[in-house]
């Protein structure tokens, strides 16, 4: 009879303990090396974060809606995201040419006056 009533505490308590962990975020990390006669051959670094989707987003972590396996929007966000950087490129690419025809002139000038 103990045993049918600790059950559904233990089930509430883990329910709270998960609500809590995804309210606040558990982060776990560790390191693994393997050495073999003092030469590193190989180091993995794990890194574990467990927390809700609002709690990531607060904390600044989003990669997942830009990620395009994971997100149906991401590639159109994605394709935005590149159009506008080329854009951009663009634009940047005709200032630069125009500051050094700007300055060639300026060069030219100042060679005439010597």
């Amino acid at each position: 009879m103990s045993q049918a009533i600790r059950a559904p505490m233990a089930a509430d308590g883990l329910a709270d303990i998960l609500e809590r962990v995804l309210d606040k975020g558990v982060v776990i990390a560790g390191d693994v090396s393997i050495h073999l006669v003092g030469v590193e051959l190989l180091t993995i670094k794990l890194r574990l974060l467990i927390a809700s989707v609002d709690k990531a987003k607060e904390m600044g972590i989003d990669w997942w809606q830009s990620d395009p396996m994971l997100s149906s929007h991401a590639s159109q966000h994605g394709s935005q995201h590149v159009s506008r950087l080329e854009q951009e490129n663009r634009m940047l690419r005709e200032r630069m040419a125009e500051i050094e025809a700007r300055l060639a002139g300026l060069s030219a000038l100042g060679e005439d006056r010597t």
